[in-house]
């Protein structure tokens, strides 16, 4: 599979995650599927409701309202994003257990090198995470 964001998005998880640093940022992305290609339109910044470095949740109310914006919008839900804030671009064993949507990219920010981060999207099946390819257009 092979996801494409706009660079004006990435932008704005960047500036979320580095503003919330060190704890992890979350949101979910919205937009369309297909011919193979996820096309990411719209990013949501949503609230860590566990307030951590180490795991996030996100807000079960904003969660809903960004639901209903993207069906207003004509988009379906793609998946969700969130930040490492002192770890790689990749699965964690806590991130390849919560994620049950096998449909669903899974987009990480590493901030590890804070003046070069990472930003990676993951396909989850039965337990084992494979790193799709990520376009930044």
């Amino acid at each position: 599979m092979k996801v494409t964001i706009k660079k004006e998005d990435y932008d704005r998880i960047l500036a979320h995650a580095r503003k919330e640093a060190p704890l992890e940022a979350c949101g979910l992305i919205g937009g369309l599927d297909h011919d193979g290609v996820r096309e990411i339109r719209k990013v949501y910044i949503l609230t860590n409701v566990d307030h951590t470095s180490e795991h996030f949740s996100l807000d079960p109310q904003e969660q809903l309202k960004a639901v209903m914006d993207m069906r207003a919008e004509g988009l379906k839900p793609l998946g969700n994003w969130h930040s490492h804030p002192a770890s790689p671009s990749r699965s964690s064993q806590e991130d390849i257990r919560l994620a049950f949507d096998h449909r669903a990219s899974y987009l990480i920010l590493s901030l590890m090198d804070h003046a070069h981060p990472v930003l990676h999207s993951f396909h989850v099946e039965n337990g084992v995470s494979e790193q799709e390819e990520l376009q930044i257009i």
